[in-house]
């Protein structure tokens, strides 16, 4: 597997936070990751009636055999590749997975669809989708469809779908390094098919998702762009599928988030309404990335898992320790953000906005001499010193802090772009990258002549972080990138969407307390921040890869879709003005 992209922004990156030249450095090192019926347009897609069908499943017919696919089409993953196949086609295989003692039979779907240019109708892009759909679902009760999709930009959809709720997962030695193969690849009891059909989204220049000619695989690598293209997809699924009618979910990690907001805006323009979103690891406001109000709390986090707290009373648990570190940097460490900072050779000396007493008290909750980091700007690694230095001889994680890898010295890195080198990421990468490959080949059945892309760091080097959101905060920018107001105004138009966020405290890309900072200060109707639920696990950025945590978050996300479905305000509201008046 490539390396991870996550957050990767040019070193111009500023803030008016207090580490803001320490986090910029950080910044510049990583990129966001990761960080189901209708006509059938082949043979190869299956009957697509078996997906939406009334019949009653008594009499259910039995799944037909399984039909393989050998796609030998070139899905190259430049900026300037494309293809001229438009054909549609997809391996379908039948599985089995028990959910909480349900045994649930579901079909399974590896190909491509075609999506279209909005203006002429003609095609646009090949985009390749792996979707799970109940096989005979109970007529009486409305099935929804969850579309998910990983960040970067440019990350394919692979780890959520072998590592999150899906009908399979990997198995892993995280947060430890996982030793080389053999692996083995397990049935997924926490996934979400006993309550949503899942579609896995490959963005183009990701997996085997491609342009169609005369377009570029780069016309679709941008923010709106982008969302276009994902709004193509999920409107040509709907309709090959029959599935207009059922509720709609979104499902984004990382970048993903970003995408989802501007992507439910799209929808909602194109009059397609979502029922829920999903947002794990956000990272919706790109001016306070590097935040050191919102990272404060998971340095603490980190400085609690490796006992390196020096505060009094110690700490009772994780939960209510990291509370106290988010008191701490909302009455102390905010003002002080927010003071007008002298300039020294163009950088900002944040060292004179903070006194002696503030730098201890700061080191008593990370461990780690804030000052000293801040005087050691101008290495490369700046901010990666306190994930190196936090435990002596040992580099930790910075999407998860419970990560580590032996220190080669300087810092976390082996080289200066090797955000492929976090622990968080090559712990885990030789079985994702394994089981991943033979997978799609031995139990979905799909074969290509073509590289999957998990990763393409073109997409991100050519990506145009240009965006105006619908609520006139006018942000330019990769650097200051705002899609929080674009879900504001999909929630203002759409009272009934409501929104699930999770997050790990283990998290430094996308920390849990800028989250809750960003959501809170959403251009939004207060009444409507109670569409908003919020989950913090004792993990990192990719939440599942916690065992526990995952079981936890599919707990906690099967509360949300059956409060999702169960509310029947938007129902009762068209009952009301569709009665007759007296």
């Amino acid at each position: 597997m490539k390396k991870l992209a996550l957050l990767k922004k040019d070193a111009a990156v500023r803030s008016t936070s207090l580490w803001t030249p320490l986090v910029a450095a950080a910044v510049s090192a990583v990129l966001l990751v990761g960080c189901g019926g209708g006509s059938d347009s082949s043979a190869a897609t299956g009957s697509a009636a078996n997906l939406a069908s009334s019949t009653p499943p008594s009499t259910q017919a039995a799944p037909p055999p399984d039909q393989p696919l050998n796609d030998n089409t070139v899905y190259g993953t430049g900026p300037n590749d494309n293809t001229i196949d438009m054909t549609e086609q997809a391996a379908v295989t039948h599985h089995n997975v028990t959910i909480n003692g349900q045994n649930i039979s579901y079909t399974a779907r590896a190909g491509h669809l075609l999506t279209i240019d909005a203006s002429t109708s003609k095609p646009n892009a090949k985009m390749f989708y792996v979707s799970y759909t109940m096989d005979n679902p109970d007529p009486s009760k409305p099935r929804p469809v969850t579309f998910f999709y990983n960040g970067g930009p440019g990350s394919s959809a692979v780890y959520l779908l072998l590592g999150s709720f899906g009908p399979k997962r990997i198995q892993s030695s995280f947060p430890n390094f996982t030793p080389p193969a053999p692996y083995q690849l397990l049935d997924n009891p926490d996934s979400l098919l006993d309550r949503s059909d899942l579609v896995f989204i490959n963005p183009v220049g990701t997996g085997y998702s491609v342009a169609v000619n005369p377009y570029k695989n780069k016309d679709f690598w941008g923010v709106d762009q982008d969302a276009h293209s994902i709004d193509r997809f999920i409107q040509r699924y709907l309709s090959l599928y029959n599935r207009w009618n059922s509720p709609k979910f979104l499902f984004g990690e990382s970048y993903g988030t970003a995408r989802s907001a501007v992507l439910s805006w799209v929808l909602h323009e194109d009059g397609v309404e979502l029922n829920g979103i999903t947002l794990q690891s956000s990272i919706l406001d790109y001016s306070n990335s590097a935040s050191a109000i919102g990272l404060f709390p998971t340095l603490a986090a980190d400085a609690f898992y490796y006992n390196k707290t020096g505060v009094t009373p110690p700490p009772a648990d994780l939960a209510s320790y990291v509370q106290q570190a988010m008191n701490y940097a909302t009455t102390t460490l905010m003002p002080l953000a927010q003071a007008p900072n002298p300039q020294d050779g163009g950088l900002v000396n944040v060292r004179l906005n903070m006194s002696l007493p503030v730098a201890m008290q700061m080191q008593q909750y990370i461990g780690i001499d804030p000052v000293t980091m801040i005087q050691d700007y101008g290495n490369p690694a700046a901010f990666g010193n306190f994930f190196g230095q936090l435990v002596p001889g040992t580099a930790i994680g910075q999407y998860d802090g419970r990560a580590t890898s032996i220190n080669t010295g300087i810092g976390p890195f082996i080289l200066p772009d090797a955000g492929s080198n976090d622990p968080s990421i090559t712990n885990v990468a030789g079985v994702y990258t394994t089981e991943w490959n033979d997978y799609l080949h031995n139990q979905l059945k799909y074969t290509s002549t073509s590289s999957f892309v998990d990763l393409n760091d073109q997409v991100f080097n050519n990506w145009d972080f240009s965006h105006v959101d619908p609520t006139g905060a006018a942000r330019g920018g990769g650097n200051t990138l705002y899609t929080a107001g674009d879900l504001a105004a999909t929630m203002t138009l759409n009272p009934d969407l409501k929104v699930f966020s999770a997050n790990g405290y283990f998290d430094a890309v996308t920390p849990f307390f800028q989250t809750a900072l960003t959501l809170a200060s959403m251009p939004v109707d207060p009444s409507l921040q109670n569409n908003i639920t919020t989950k913090r696990y004792p993990s990192g950025h990719m939440i599942y890869l916690d065992n526990p945590s995952r079981t936890a978050m599919k707990a906690d996300l099967g509360s949300f879709y059956d409060g999702v479905m169960a509310n029947r305000s938007a129902m009762m509201r068209v009952l009301k003005l569709q009665r007759p008046s007296k």
